[in-house]
């Protein structure tokens, strides 16, 4: 029997080794390969995108990763949003999406944004394990050591599901799906909430 991953807080140094394990656990993503179908496209861009939309973990010492970058999950706490992530987003998806689907793209992304809780609360816009380390519970543990946090804090978290098979992790930790997003051809992102215990 292995033993119980460690959970650690990502060093600033390895800022590109947590965004590169997010980089392939997404691969297959649903909603990501949605917005970047093309393979090139996908793997130049990705950890850029990834870092403008998780990257304030890092700063706010809740970049957490386990086994030795096997799985990483971003958490951004309350009171640290960051202001320049709409400009650095829309310059990404100016270069990463076809111009003619950027209204559609747009469209999810927004929506996206309406669910979040105007409460203080911890949102966690990427989770994931590098597919070559799946089934060991990574993502579990994960999940464990930063709602250990929330509940100390006695504060919700948020998150948004891309993918529907992950829906049921989340669920066993307390989450609740709140809505659904879906544009005309993009595929559905769910919008979940786990409240304060």
């Amino acid at each position: 029997m292995s033993e119980k991953p460690v959970v650690n807080v990502v060093d600033m140094a390895d800022r590109g080794a947590a965004l590169n394990t997010i980089v392939a656990a997404f691969a297959a993503d649903p909603l990501l390969r949605w917005i970047m179908p093309k393979a090139d496209t996908y793997l130049t861009f990705a950890a850029a995108a990834f870092d403008n939309f998780g990257g304030g973990a890092f700063a706010a010492g809740s970049a957490y990763q386990a086994a030795d970058f096997a799985g990483v999950a971003l958490w951004i706490p309350p009171g640290h949003d960051d202001d320049e992530v709409d400009e650095n987003v829309a310059n990404l998806l100016a270069q990463a999406v076809a111009p003619e689907r950027l209204e559609e793209v747009g469209a999810v992304l927004a929506a996206m944004q309406s669910f979040h809780p105007d409460t203080p609360c911890w949102y966690l816009p990427l989770i994931g394990v590098d597919p070559h380390h799946q089934g060991r519970g990574l993502g579990a543990e994960l999940m464990k050591y930063a709602l250990a946090r929330c509940d100390e804090q006695g504060l919700p978290a948020y998150l948004e599901s891309s993918n529907p098979a992950n829906i049921s992790l989340y669920e066993r930790h307390g989450f609740e799906v709140i809505g659904r997003i879906q544009e005309e051809s993009s595929p559905p992102v769910h919008p979940m909430l786990r409240s304060a215990r």
